[in-house]
């Protein structure tokens, strides 16, 4: 049977859990011997065939006919193996197979029955057929062997001690073997079955992708089974030994599919390199047995790798070698695993090839001895060869009969001890040996050859009698050491000897006392250090031990007990029971010995102590226990040390000082406190005396009281109410201090699935949402009164998902149902789900996290304005339904109208709902209560919020038509800036004060007035709210409402007609006369609203309702400046009042070196159609410069001194990074150059031909591999972009420190070769080519300078501000990981409240500018008088209208006054608008770029040859700028001079006369400016901004430039992104050449100018630094821009023309 080829089973399993869940389809077909794979990617390929000697299918479930189960594997295998395995043959079966294919079920199985493998069955078979055997002369052996090789280490399985790694060896006869391995003999199966069991827990298994518990190991078992014959006739044992190898390989696997990572990636590199070798050594096996090379030589070439893995190397035998061999494949029969299942196949296929040429091992001792013995006669050949032949000669007689002896069983070291006698001639061996090349390893290999001779004849029981015989020795010793030994061989403990006198140690540390003993001998013996010049029996360490120190002289005297003696040595410490020794002195049991100072011992006579128990007890001996404690004590108190008095002592004096200490500490607070209570005594003298200075010092000169203007008291009172009423601090105190609660309650309902979320909500006190009662502190009701501003409160948005409410808790009563939630979390785990998920008692109440909800909700408010009874003229109204949020949720068609007293009510039909009268009464002084009350949140609501948060957002409210005129802002406003002292004269109290009953015959006070309102129609409602009613009352008369019924509502079809009618009977007075002119009636709509879902809890909940901003498109983050690594780390001073503001239009570009040697700037690519954006496109590997060209306006505030650093870092492959982390790869490049420059033609423009631009550059070199970035030095994958951020450190005259410009860089990578075109910018592909495209390779930023004086550090207001506020927001709190991604409002939220609040304002204007527009078309279309303020023929400029517009239509005098002088009045209120004009619409937003205000409108004309006529200085006339006449929070200052600029304000000139109440100073002329400069400079503290691009094109277009010195025009390209005005030399060009801020800029227009210049279409913007001509290109485009530009001034324009049209329609 030599020469057997390996048997190779195929078997395939079920489908796993995993492949089920995937729904794979099975892709293996067997048929007998046969298998088949189908491939599922090409269906249609013909399937591939392997032959194998068997095919199990195990698919299917064991009831089918063709399974395969564990029995009949084993049959057709393991029987056949088994059998071999008696006849002789080593035997070896080996399961491969990927992961979680069934290798280790197919060799291990399970415990189940019919469920073991095919190890198991074997090993049970092996000793069931041992047990069967009846011949006599028959004996076997069993021995087992469990390994396993994992990372090509091999551990022991069935050895626990042996823990580190074995080593495998190779001998050239036994071959490889396991160093150590054990070997452990066997009875029955159940010895294999327990050693198996235990080897199994030990193996390395882990969980993968692929399957639960892979294993990640090869197993190896061995069994040496030994079959022994004696035959009795010839009286000779002969021997069969056969070695079955049952092996279990690690899954193949691939590391996509286990989704192996960290130690298992590692583990399965290990088993693929094993298995690629086995798969190596297979292949190269079937290569030599195949056919072609079968019969031809062995070639060098033929070699097989066996060493390269463990496995390998123990399996050679197995494979090609000297046994039978079987292989099972493990197949995954699922269309997943198709390339592992094919691989595997393919694997057995090669595997079947494979030949073994097996021998039956019979006797195999002697035919080792045999060989053995032809080795030792080579040695011996070897060593005559080396000329050292008569040392083996010399050896015949004596050592040839030893040497046989040996061979047959004797001890092999007589040939030794025959090499060893000849003393004689030792040393000339040796140095013969030493000359003798190669002789030493002989010898070596002869003696190891002996050895493994003496083993291998070593027998059993020689074997058991060698490890008895050690044992024996070793508990010999062991007992004579005090070592105690079990019966089964185990370690007892220390106990002292029974006769022998010894030493015990004493420690300080009980538990290491008595743990070392030493043995005084009989005789001498010597204690000292280990470096003495003798040998010291007992060795000590110490700085006290003497070289020798003692000796203890033991003396049986005759038989009797010993008697021991110390002897100190001289100079030696050696103390017995505390008294130190200098003689001999007879040791008694039980004495203390010290040594130096640090050894105790105590001394031990067992045959003493023994005689003294029995006589009485020694004097010495103590009572108390002999420790270390006691000999200690015992030492101090013979030395005359007593230790009790000397600590008492210390700690007395230690007292005394802490005593002494404490009195001259509280001392020194004393006059510490003494002395700081003088000294705020004396402050608070100096404070007293300066501010409240005594009227009868005579000494002291009375100062001149400062007379205040009345526009200064007006400004001071303003300052002092509003900033007493500030309270957006405390409220981001409150945001952030209430945090952690909003947070806890949230997870709290996260966790108990309440659908209840949680988040921070503003509401502030105002007409659209007037705060309920309960949300109000107690405090806040009492000042609600006289506060002038609405107040603004923190409370909870509770938003219940379940039942589709919203609620509003207070911040109080958060924290008490927190509590209560608290509770419930604590108890859910007690109470059953089913309870806390009913939601019966929510509805009631009973759950801490639900609160009652009505049925109808509030839908929204309405003001209808009564103005028009004053005449009486009836109007329809068609007004917003506006909720609190400032969302428009629908409208509201309102009838009102006069009626007379005895007027019937008509028969309205059956679908009008009639009232009776109503009677109301107005009292005059609950009126004048309410107006002192709500006049603040009414009438002060425009001032009150634009004053304080207002902003104008671009596209709401500044249409045509909705825009609020100048006189209904006006008349707002001046009722607003009446103090309450009344500093200021009312216009209003002037008419109100004039003959009322004869001006307005139907008002008579005293008489009865009756009106009728009639709710026509309610529109545009959303269909959530299902039934509709509505209610209004008066504003002051909340109890007295009137409803309508509830309508049903299906958001579809005509409107909801109300036709409620009701009539309204009041009594004229003062009061009632005054509320119609200003005051509205409140409609407020409720429906019943139907449950939509709310977004589920935990999504973004951060950006609530905002202005259109929020649907911009994404923008790049603007990152924050990388730190710099040469400047030392400065502390930036806070800055104070600002001094000048610049734009900056900053160039970038990346230069990389050509083949010519220059440096061109690399493509960019403007694709992204954002301006200050675009993609640089570089080449790898090439070397780069940045350039940096910084431009501006000239100014003598902004020189450049030089650039301290520019560093580059953050290089990152996403917009987006974390600036919290710290950045290894930032790099500071070298600056090459740095200076002025002038500007390339493309950047110059026509303005720089008059007052031409500043243009700094500066250049340096970066080299990218610097970094060490990945990202830097390869190639971009496609659609991946590399981003890193750059940051320039400019130093500036007059400033503390640089400036930092900062930009984010967005590049692709190309390769060195790659060729990119000129631009890849869309706009440039269809154009004329006339731009240079070097001049479009630029990336340009916009930048805002702000140059600020330091502030004063000690100014209250800076410590306020930067006072520190505990954040609790980022605090933990449990279940917090279950909120992904919710955060609690902070900062954001003030934000976007005080824009819903300038919402709700600007609705409000509207609503009253819609009023006063239709009851103006009233009157003019029913040909009444029109008073002077609504007429539209009374000017031309409605900015002069009065401000009792509305409110008082007729003047003082009762009829229309000239119109072509204003008179005095007319003036002032004039003044008085524009000032209001500048003020509200020059606020702009400064949390955003993208949203700022429209620039304030001149309302008087300039005339536009004040740009052309050099004679007229900008600063000629009196300047009126937006800094000086609104009060700056981010500076922290007011400027009272009007006409006085702030260095950073721009010209602009309203008419001196337009200022009679103001005291006009004379502005400095312009000979006078370099005095100016020369006052000494201050330094500044310099801050650079990136300005976010507006993503919002409000135009753009052609407009053509005046050229200046020139009659010229020049053609330019603009967009208009607000606040800036971009411009480009064409529509194709990419590159913004300049910028103009639109935030600062002043826009005019005239139609005088424009007739007068014959030049139509013109406009003229002015900047602080130049004016600007513009030209359109027809009427329509010239308005459009002007629009764009200025809405405000645009819609001002157009309301003058369309009055003006009217009016000539009139004529």
């Amino acid at each position: 049977m030599a020469g057997a080829s390996v048997k190779v089973a195929v078997r395939v399993r079920p489908f796993n859990s995993r492949e089920m869940s995937r729904d794979s389809k099975c892709i293996i077909q067997m048929s007998g011997s046969t298998t088949t794979i189908v491939n599922p990617k090409q269906p249609k390929e013909t399937p591939k065939s392997f032959s194998f000697d068997y095919s199990y299918w195990s698919h299917t479930s064991p009831e089918d006919i063709n399974y395969a189960s564990q029995k009949q594997v084993y049959r057709d295998i393991g029987e056949e193996m088994l059998q071999h395995a008696f006849e002789g043959y080593n035997v070896c079966i080996f399961a491969y197979g990927q992961t979680g294919a069934g290798k280790s079920y197919t060799m291990m199985g399970k415990q189940e029955k019919d469920q073991q493998g095919i190890i198991p069955q074997l090993c049970e078979d092996l000793f069931s057929r041992i047990n069967d055997t009846t011949n006599d002369n028959m004996s076997y052996s069993v021995e087992v062997s469990y390994m396993e090789i994992y990372c090509e280490r091999v551990r022991d399985l069935l050895n626990p001690k042996n823990k580190g790694n074995l080593r495998v060896r190779e001998h050239p006869l036994l071959g490889p073997y396991v160093e150590d391995l054990s070997k452990l003999a066997v009875t029955s199966y159940n010895d294999i079955q327990d050693l198996m069991d235990s080897g199994n827990k030990a193996r390395t298994v882990a969980a993968t992708n692929m399957n639960e518990t892979s294993s990640r190991s090869h197993a190896v078992f061995n069994i040496i089974f030994t079959q022994k014959r004696h035959d009795a006739e010839t009286d000779i044992t002969t021997e069969k030994v056969s070695k079955i190898s049952l092996v279990d390989l690690a899954g193949s696997e691939r590391a996509d599919s286990t989704g192996a990572k960290g130690t298992r990636l590692k583990e399965g590199a290990n088993i693929n390199k094993s298995l690629t070798t086995l798969g190596k050594v297979i292949s190269a096996l079937a290569e030599m047995d195949s056919g072609p090379n079968k019969n031809k030589k062995k070639k060098k070439t033929d070699f097989i790798p066996y060493r390269d893995s463990v496995l390998t190397w123990l399996l050679r035998e197995n494979l090609g070698g000297n046994s039978r061999t079987a292989m099972v494949a493990a197949l995954s029969p699922a269309d997943i695993n198709y390339d592992e299942t094919l691989s595997t196949l393919r694997y057995a296929d090669r595997a079947k090839q494979i030949r073994c040429n097996a021998v039956i091992n019979e006797d195999p001792n002697n035919k080792l001895i045999r060989e053995l013995k032809d080795e030792v006669t080579r040695l011996r050949d070897l060593l005559y060869a080396q000329g050292l032949g008569d040392i083996t000669d010399a050896n015949t007689l004596p050592g040839g009969p030893k040497l046989t002896n040996a061979l047959v069983g004797m001890s092999p070291s007589s040939s030794l001890s025959a090499l060893s006698s000849r003393a004689a001639s030792v040393s000339s061996l040796h140095e013969r040996i030493l000359f003798a090349p190669g002789s030493e390893e002989a010898i070596e290999r002869l003696k190891e050859t002996e050895k493994i001779i003496a083993e291998l004849n070593e027998t059993w029981e020689e074997k058991l009698r060698r490890t008895e015989a050690i044992r024996m020795e070793r508990e010999a010793l062991l007992a004579e050491m005090g070592v105690a030994m079990r019966e089964d061989g185990g370690t007892l403990g220390v106990f002292s000897p029974k006769k022998t006198p010894h030493l015990v140690n004493l420690n300080e540390d009980p538990l290491m006392s008595e743990c070392l003993l030493y043995y005084i001998k009989d005789g001498t013996t010597r204690v000292g250090r280990e470096d003495a010049e003798r040998r010291q029996d007992i060795v000590l360490s110490g700085h006290f031990i003497k070289e020798e120190h003692c000796i203890f002289r033991s003396d049986s005297r005759g038989g009797s007990e010993a008697v021991v003696t110390l002897e100190p040595c001289e100079g030696a410490d050696t103390y017995v029971n505390g008294k130190k020794v200098t003689e001999p002195s007879i040791l008694r049991s039980g004495n203390r010995i010290i040594m130096g100072k640090s050894h105790v011992f105590r001394f031990n006579h067992p045959e003493q102590a023994r005689q003294e128990r029995e006589r009485t007890p020694c004097a010495e001996t103590p009572a108390e226990p002999v420790d270390w404690a006691f000999a200690q004590r015992e030492l101090l108190e013979k030395q005359g040390i007593d230790m009790k008095q000397e600590m008492e002592q210390r700690l007395q004096e230690l007292e005394d000082q802490y005593r002494r200490e404490r009195e001259e500490a509280t001392y020194l607070l004393e006059q510490q406190r003494l002395d700081y209570e003088s000294k705020l005594e004396a402050l608070k003298k100096q404070m007293d005396s300066r501010y409240y200075p005594e009227v009868n010092e005579e000494d002291e000169e009375p100062e001149d009281e400062v007379q205040w203007t009345e526009r200064e008291c007006e400004l001071a009172l303003w300052a002092f109410r509003k900033w007493k009423w500030y309270q957006f601090t405390s409220l981001r105190d409150q945001l952030w201090g209430n945090a952690i609660f909003l947070k806890e309650a949230n997870a709290i309902s996260v966790e108990l699935k309440k659908k209840v979320q949680f988040q921070f909500v503003l509401l502030t006190d105002t007409l659209y949402s007037p705060l309920p009662p309960d949300l109000l502190p107690p405090e806040a009701a009492k000042d609600r009164e006289t506060r002038p501003f609405p107040r603004t409160i923190v409370a909870v948005e509770v938003q219940d998902q379940k039942n589709g409410a919203t609620h509003y808790w207070t911040l109080e009563k958060l924290r008490q149902r927190l509590d209560l939630m608290r509770e419930m979390y604590d108890r859910a785990a007690e109470v059953p789900s089913s309870i806390i998920e009913d939601c019966d008692n929510v509805v009631t109440g009973g759950d801490p996290f639900y609160d009652r909800f009505p049925w109808f909700r509030l839908v929204g408010r309405a003001f209808v304005y009564l103005s028009n009874l004053l005449y009486p003229v009836p109007l329809v109204h068609r007004v917003a339904i506006v909720s609190e949020k400032g969302e428009v949720k629908g409208f509201l068609r309102v009838a009102v109208q006069a009626i007379s007293a005895d007027e019937e009510a008509p028969d309205y039909g059956s679908g009008v709902r009639q009232s009776g009268t109503a009677k109301i009464s107005f009292d005059d002084q609950h009126f004048e209560k309410f107006q002192s009350e709500s006049c603040p949140v009414v009438g002060m609501s425009r001032s009150g919020t634009s004053q304080e948060e207002l902003r104008i957002v671009e596209g709401q409210g500044q249409g045509v038509d909705t825009g609020p005129s100048a006189d209904e802002v006006n008349n707002n406003t001046c009722s607003a800036s009446i103090p309450p002292e009344g500093l200021l004269d009312s216009p209003e109290k002037t008419v109100l004060d004039g003959p009322l009953d004869t001006a307005l015959d139907h008002l008579r006070l005293g008489s009865t007035f009756t009106f009728r309102v009639t709710v026509l129609q309610a529109s545009s409602i959303s269909a959530e709210y299902a039934d509709i009613f509505c209610q209004f009352n008066f504003i002051h008369r909340h109890d007295e409402a009137f409803s309508t019924e509830p309508l049903k509502n299906t958001g579809r079809g005509p409107p909801l007609g109300f036709y409620h009618v009701q009539n309204i009977a009041v009594e004229v007075t003062k009061s009632f006369i005054e509320y119609i002119k200003s005051q509205p009636i409140v409609f407020e709509v409720f429906g019943h609203y139907q449950q939509h879902p709310f977004p589920p809890l935990c999504k973004d909940v951060l950006s609530p309702l905002r202005p259109s901003r929020r649907h911009f498109p994404r923008v790049m983050p603007l990152s924050k400046p990388v730190p710099a690594t040469k400047l030392s780390t400065l502390t930036r001073p806070s800055p104070g009042p600002c001094h000048c503001k610049y734009d900056l239009l900053v160039y970038f570009e990346i230069c990389e070196l050509e083949a010519n040697g220059d440096y061109i700037p690399a493509v960019v690519d403007h694709r992204g159609g954002m301006p200050c954006m675009g993609t640089f496109l570089l080449h790898q590997g090439i070397q780069r410069r940045i350039t940096v060209t910084l431009l501006h306006e000239t100014g003598s505030h902004i020189r450049w001194k030089e650039v301290r650093e520019l560093v580059v870092g953050r290089i990152r492959n996403t917009p987006e990074t974390d600036e919290s982390l710290m950045d290894p790869n930032i790099l500071s490049l070298n600056i090459l150059s740095s200076g002025y420059i002038h500007p390339a033609q493309d950047d110059r423009q026509f303005l720089d031909s008059d007052m031409p631009r500043t243009f700094y550059q500066f250049e340096a070199a970066w080299d990218s591999s610097m970094h060490n970035s990945l990202l830097l030095n390869r190639v971009t994958p496609y659609r991946e972009k590399i981003y890193m951020t750059l940051s320039a450190y400019i130093e500036l005259e007059n400033c503390t420190q640089p400036a930092v410009v900062t930009k984010d860089f967005c590049m692709v990578f190309y390769s060195r070769d790659a060729k990119l075109p000129a631009s890849r910018s869309i706009r440039n592909l269809f154009g004329s080519g006339s731009l240079r495209a070097s001049e479009s390779n630029r990336v340009t930023g916009v930048y805002e300078l702000s140059l600020s004086h330091v502030a004063d550090a000690g100014s209250p207001g800076m410590q306020r501000r930067r006072r520190r506020v505990l954040d609790t927001s980022v605090a933990y709190v449990r279940g917090e990981e279950n909120l992904a991604g919710w955060r609690p409002r902070s900062d954001s939220l003030i934000l976007d409240h005080q824009w819903e609040l300038e919402k709700l304002s600007l609705l409000q204007e509207v609503e009253k500018t819609r009023h006063y527009l239709l009851l103006r078309e009233k009157l003019e279309s029913t040909q009444r008088p029109v008073p002077e303020a609504l007429s539209p023929a009374t000017s031309d400029d409605s900015e002069s209208h009065s401000s009792s517009g509305a409110s008082s239509p007729l003047s003082a005098e009762g009829r229309p006054s000239p119109l072509d002088t204003p008179n005095e009045r007319q003036r002032e209120l004039a003044v008085k608008c524009l000032r209001l004009l500048t003020h509200t619409f020059n606020r702009e937003y400064a949390h955003s770029h993208v949203c700022i205000s429209a620039s304030e409108s001149k309302l008087s004309e300039m005339s536009v040859t004040l740009l052309r006529d050099p004679s007229m200085s900008p600063l000629g006339a009196a300047t009126l700028t937006p800094s000086s006449t609104c009060p700056s929070l981010v500076e922290g200052r007011y400027n009272t001079d009007l006409r006085t600029p702030q260095p950073c304000s721009r010209p602009a000139s309203p008419e001196p006369e337009l200022l009679p109440e103001v005291d006009v100073k004379k502005p400095p002329s312009p000979t006078q400016a370099p005095e100016a400069d020369k006052e000494p400079q201050r330094l500044l503290v310099p801050d650079i901004q990136e300005i976010r691009v507006s993503p919002i094109v409000s135009k753009k277009g052609y407009l053509h430039f005046l050229e200046p010195h020139t009659a010229g025009w020049a053609k330019r390209f603009v967009v208009v992104r607000r606040p800036y005005a971009y411009m480009y030399n064409s529509d194709k060009d990419s590159v913004e050449r300049f910028v103009l801020n639109l935030s600062t800029a002043q826009v005019e227009y005239s139609e005088d100018q424009q007739a007068m210049l014959k030049t139509p279409n013109t406009f003229a913007v002015c900047t602080e630094h130049r004016g600007i001509l513009l030209q359109a290109n027809s009427d329509k485009d010239m308005h459009d821009w002007l629009y764009a530009f200025n809405p405000l001034l645009a819609g001002t324009i157009r309301s003058k023309l369309s009055r003006r049209r009217s009016a000539q329609m009139r004529v």
